[in-house]
């Protein structure tokens, strides 16, 4: 992410452009439907940014995604400051965020950001390490939402969960063996979903900082 990072994918790069995200240029393969080529090019110019219909060979290092006939190059994409945000909720009423322990499929972690805008989260929390993070296939999966639901990173999310339940949230953990229907859960007020990582589950230090 140092470097740049490019966005795959017709609504990922529509929601980038709609976003303001920095976007440097988009590349479009030949044969793309006039259509979307159409309003492609509106957004973009619309924002300064220039559009190169390219031949299929250039889409060849993108292989590995559904990019869809259409990539878009960014800046880096910036993570949010967690300090900050904690900060940000003092004095709420309610919140709802997003915690994620050790996800290491980027298009999990897209899939979740995605539903997560959708369902209102203010913000995901991802761990600095052993994690999947806001990778081209993570930008695709969320379908752009990563352009509008901050996303952060701590070195130390069980020390993390412990200031958040400090400034009032309400730990509620998703595992298969757990004692409450999550339809039954209580979302009032703060209140932060923990999702453990695929196959390990949630970790034994985490799960014990859970009120739910």
């Amino acid at each position: 992410m140092e470097e740049g990072t490019t966005v795959v994918g017709r609504r990922a790069v529509l929601e980038a452009l709609d976003a303001g995200a920095a976007v440097h240029k988009i590349w479009v393969q030949e044969g793309t439907s006039p259509a979307f080529l159409e309003v492609l090019k509106a957004k973009a110019r619309a924002r300064g940014v220039p559009v190169s219909v390219v031949p299929r060979a250039r889409f060849q290092p993108f292989g590995a995604f559904r990019h869809q006939g259409v990539v878009a190059f960014l800046s880096p994409i910036p993570y949010a400051d967690a300090e900050a945000l904690l900060a940000g909720v003092e004095g709420k009423a309610a919140a709802l965020w997003v915690v994620l322990d050790g996800l290491e499929d980027p298009h999990n972690v897209g899939a979740i950001i995605r539903t997560a805008a959708a369902a209102g989260a203010e913000a995901v929390i991802l761990p600095k390490h052993q994690s999947a993070g806001l990778t081209p296939a993570a930008v695709k999966a969320s379908a752009g939402a990563v352009f509008y639901l901050p996303v952060a990173r701590t070195t130390n999310l069980v020390r993390f969960a412990e200031r958040m339940k400090a400034a009032g949230f309400w730990l509620i953990g998703a595992s298969p063996d757990g004692g409450t229907d999550w339809r039954a859960a209580d979302y009032r007020g703060k209140v932060a979903l923990v999702i453990g990582g695929e196959g390990r589950g949630l970790r034994p230090l985490l799960r014990r900082r859970l009120d739910v």
